[in-house]
């Protein structure tokens, strides 16, 4: 047990569904529960709806306790916010990667954004699969713009894992955490599991992300975000009303595992300072997609309400979807009755307030097919640029769906410079869309742009591990580095 008296004020990571609260933290000055990575910090949670309590409800299962402010005024956060917090530097600390694709590369790329040395450990001749997943490719390259999305700030370190473990062994001993996705038992058989790693490592965080976890009857199937996205139900609630079951636009299983794998990791990271031990932290597609089905889960776990696909609309809110304009869709959501008033309003519409069938989000629901139908054949008398005129200062969100280039030239986008330039060493400037987590004291950057495959195998041989020249190139002529 460990007591200690620390106060925090913090800015945790936004995120979308996954997690965004903005909350007070501070360390009990109680007995801490060292089996708990949050255990002792207590969390004030100010959120509401989705994004913000899932974030809390993360930190809960790691032992934190958090109490849910309803009515912000009531809180005189003077009292708590003694000083503030500085997030915690990664840059002193060493990571291996020895995921591939997209959930651990992604997970690594927001360590190495806030600042940590992510050395990409890959196979000689071959590295990530991402590299050659293409086109488009870098314009006169055989660089995969797929690969660029997700490997920023990373140093590419190639060794061969069967002829090598002993190089991954003195990595090891000199670095805080390494993060692998291979099939449970793969790296085993090589010597460089948990069990291994540990012998030579006791201090390492070791972290496994995989397709269904290490037990089980599909822990030894491979695993894509596409099949866990069918199994967890995702794409069985993903398409048209009437249509087949769709995939999502982009990998979101992998992305929300590799933000989970991400706390997870700081969580152990803190946990470590009050136990100066390492542990195995597993995270899984699977596991993962079941666990974002949120309310759609619980309706079925507790009510046995069983899902379907809707397309646009909002199962249990009315108006909430993309309507078709004369040139795109607007999308509107309206999550309480003030808001739908204000809708009216602005459509010109005020008399449907009045109606009964209409007067609250009940009987909208009720009456979801008549309202869409009034309100589907108005937005389609102007154009999305009508609209966002029209609909400028509402309390209630909108915003029209985008195509890419839209995307990337719309005003806000360009306002709050997301997207940074950097100089790659083959394909030249490149742009890559950067961080988007801002804090008041740190430094959340793009540092470095995707590296070559082996581009910092000799650097870091030398550098971090002080081999001679002449064991690079036996190491290197014996084909176990390249």
């Amino acid at each position: 047990m460990m007591r200690t008296r620390v106060w925090h004020k913090c800015l945790l990571p936004r995120r979308k569904c996954w997690g965004a609260a903005s909350v007070a933290m501070r360390l009990s000055s109680t007995n801490v529960d060292d089996t708990s990575p949050l255990g002792g910090i207590r969390v004030l949670d100010l959120s509401r709806i989705v994004a913000g309590p899932y974030c809390t409800m993360i930190l809960g299962d790691l032992g934190a306790e958090y109490c849910v402010i309803v009515r912000l005024h009531c809180l005189d956060t003077s009292d708590i916010l003694i000083e503030n917090y500085v997030p915690g530097k990664l840059s002193k600390m060493g990571w291996l990667d020895l995921s591939r694709i997209v959930a651990g590369p992604y997970c690594t790329m927001i360590l190495g954004d806030l600042g940590a040395e992510i050395l990409k450990i890959e196979q000689p001749g071959v590295g990530d699969e991402a590299r050659k997943w293409g086109p488009p490719f870098f314009q006169n390259t055989n660089e995969s713009t797929y690969f660029a999305s997700v490997n920023r700030n990373k140093k590419s370190v190639c060794i061969d894992l069967k002829k090598g473990k002993h190089v991954v062994y003195d990595l090891a001993r000199k670095s805080d955490i390494l993060i692998e996705n291979y099939v449970p038992g793969k790296l085993s058989k090589m010597g460089l599991g948990y069990d291994e790693i540990k012998n030579v490592a006791p201090h390492l965080i070791y972290c496994s992300l995989t397709g269904y976890g290490s037990e089980g009857p599909y822990s030894k199937r491979p695993g894509y975000d596409v099949i866990a996205a069918s199994l967890g139900g995702l794409m069985h609630i993903t398409g048209p009303k009437d249509g087949a079951p769709c995939k999502p636009g982009v990998a979101l299983t992998d992305l929300a595992t590799g933000l989970y794998a991400h706390g997870a990791i700081m969580a152990a990271l803190l946990q470590r300072m009050k136990t100066n031990k390492g542990q195995w932290i597993q995270c899984n597609l699977l596991s993962t997609q079941v666990a974002t089905l949120i309310n759609i889960g619980s309706n079925y776990l507790n009510a046995g309400k069983e899902a379907k696909r809707w397309g646009s609309e909002h199962e249990s809110i009315v108006p909430y979807e993309a309507f078709p304009t004369k040139d795109g869709y607007m999308t509107v959501g309206t999550g309480s009755d003030l808001q739908f008033s204000d809708l009216l309003r602005k459509l010109g519409m005020p008399e449907l307030q009045s109606e009964e069938k209409f007067k609250n989000n009940i009987n909208r629901v009720k009456n979801r097919g008549e309202l869409l139908e009034i309100l589907r054949r108005k937005f389609k008398e102007k154009t999305n640029e009508e609209w966002n005129k029209i609909l400028e200062g509402s309390t209630f969100p909108y915003g029209q769906i985008n195509t890419m280039k839209q995307v990337f030239e719309d005003p806000h986008i360009k306002h709050i410079k997301l997207v940074k330039e950097i100089d790659h060493p083959v394909a030249g400037k490149m742009k890559v869309v950067g961080p988007p987590v801002k804090y008041s004291h740190a430094k959340n950057e793009v540092r470095l742009p995707p590296p070559g495959l082996g581009q910092h195998t000799s650097e870091i041989l030398k550098n971090v591990l002080n081999y001679s020249e002449q064991t690079i190139e036996e190491l290197r002529s014996n084909k176990v580095i390249q």
